[in-house]
């Protein structure tokens, strides 16, 4: 009877970890030029506005995921970002000062995504003495590659 009982315990156990899907983790990290060298892709998730007035982190990919209004479209930053990363790679977030993408990070991340939540943000990096590069110089870049085209919603 004990062991039945042990069995059937176990089973409960173990049954949220077959049932629900396995959530990557969030790691948090200052905003760096390291991490930004490192490879890993930046989804930089500010508004164009943000953007055109303290330039882009070098490399990042410009999607935007609240408005000016706060306002969001789920869906559709999804659909850009997985026409952009692969899904199955880490990737960094970053915006103004690291608030927005701690909540994106977790969002993301309960999308399966391996996600690196840069805080401090864009902010901290020009404190400390980081040289973005214009945002126009970004688009240009992007679009000599074909890769994105930015938008209202980014690329």
């Amino acid at each position: 009877m004990k062991h039945l009982a042990l069995t059937l315990l176990l089973s409960l156990l173990t049954l949220p970890a077959l049932v629900l899907p396995a959530l990557a983790e969030v790691t948090h990290r200052p905003a760096s030029a390291e991490l930004i060298n490192s490879g890993i892709p930046v989804i930089d998730i500010r508004t164009e506005q943000e953007w055109r007035q303290t330039g882009v982190v070098a490399g990042a990919i410009p999607i935007t995921f609240f408005d000016a209004r706060g306002r969001y479209d789920a869906q559709a930053f999804l659909q850009q970002l997985e026409q952009q990363v692969d899904k199955d790679q880490p990737i960094a977030l970053i915006c103004r000062t690291g608030n927005r993408t701690r909540a994106v990070s977790q969002f993301l991340s309960e999308q399966g995504y391996q996600v690196i939540n840069m805080e401090g943000g864009i902010m901290k990096m020009l404190r400390e003495g980081y040289q973005p590069v214009s945002y126009n110089q970004r688009v240009a870049e992007l679009n000599a590659t074909d890769s994105c085209t930015p938008g209202p919603m980014g690329c």
